[in-house]
C-alpha cells in the first residue's frame, strides 16, 4: 500500500523502497521505518502533508528525515522491541481480538514471569524459529524479555487486567516471538516446567516445537536506529 500511494503521490513509480523491518500478517505495527530511493530531492513537508493525505487510514507517515549514501536501513544496526499483549481465565471483548490474545484457561502467571526471564541472554534458538534451514544463524540474543502488566495500550473494551511481554533485540528469527509465547503460555498452564524451558534453548534440544501463538497479539513497538 506504501508504494501505491507514492506511485500516485510522485505520478510516476521511477523510487524504491526498502523497509526496516518484517512482521507476519495481523501483526500491528506502532513504529516502522523504511528507506526512500528518489532521483530528485524532496521538499519534505509539503510530501509529508501529501503523502499522509492519500495513505489509508490505518497507515500514518510521522516524519521524513534527509540520509546520505552510506545509509543503509537493512544494515544500519537496529534495537526493536515487541510487545505481545494477552489476558486469561474468560474470553475478552470481541473488539479486543485484533489486539489482545485471550487464553480462557487460568494461567500461573508468576511463573511465566519467571519463564520470560529464561529466554533473556544468549541462547541457541533453533526450537523457535519456522523452519529455519542451514544457512539460518539460531543462535541469538535477546537483550530483554519481560511479562508485566499491559500498561502500555489500553481500551475501555480491554479485559482488566491484561498482560503484556516485551521483547528487546537487535533481530528476531521467523515466528521466534510468537514460538516463545507458545510455551509460556504452556507453562502457564502446568503442561510443561522450567526444566524443559531450559533445555529448549540447548544445544541438541531435538523435540519439534510446533505452536505458534496467535499473531493478532503482537505489535512491533519500536524500531531504533543506531
Amino acid at each position: 500500500m506504501v508504494d501505491r500511494t507514492l506511485t500516485y503521490v510522485f505520478g510516476h513509480n521511477h523510487f524504491k523502497t526498502l523497509g526496516g523491518s518484517r512482521t507476519d500478517a495481523m501483526v500491528s505495527t506502532e513504529d516502522f521505518v523504511l528507506e526512500l530511493f528518489v532521483k530528485e530531492p524532496l521538499v519534505e513537508e509539503p510530501f509529508l502533508k501529501e503523502f499522509n493525505l492519500n495513505l489509508p487510514a490505518d497507515i500514518r507517515a510521522l516524519s521524513v528525515e534527509e540520509t546520505d549514501e552510506t545509509f543503509n536501513i537493512i544494515q544500519n544496526p537496529k534495537q526493536k522491541r515487541y510487545i505481545y499483549l494477552f489476558a486469561h481465565q474468560k474470553k475478552a471483548h470481541p473488539f479486543s481480538a485484533p489486539f489482545l490474545t485471550t487464553i480462557q484457561s487460568v494461567l500461573d502467571i508468576d511463573k511465566m514471569i519467571a519463564g520470560a526471564k529464561l529466554f533473556e541472554g544468549e541462547h541457541e534458538f533453533k526450537a523457535y524459529c519456522k523452519k529455519p534451514n542451514e544457512k539460518t544463524q539460531t543462535r541469538r540474543s535477546i537483550d530483554k524479555c519481560e511479562l508485566v502488566e499491559n500498561t502500555f495500550y489500553t481500551a475501555s473494551f480491554f479485559p482488566s487486567p491484561s498482560y503484556a511481554v516485551v521483547f528487546e533485540g537487535k533481530g528476531f528469527l521467523r515466528n521466534q516471538i510468537r514460538m516463545i509465547m507458545a510455551q509460556l503460555f504452556r507453562l502457564g498452564k502446568g503442561e510443561i516446567d522450567m526444566a524443559f524451558l531450559k533445555s529448549s534453548l540447548q544445544k541438541g534440544f531435538d523435540q519439534h516445537l510446533s505452536e505458534v501463538a496467535p499473531a493478532s497479539g503482537l505489535i512491533l513497538d519500536s524500531v531504533m536506529l543506531e
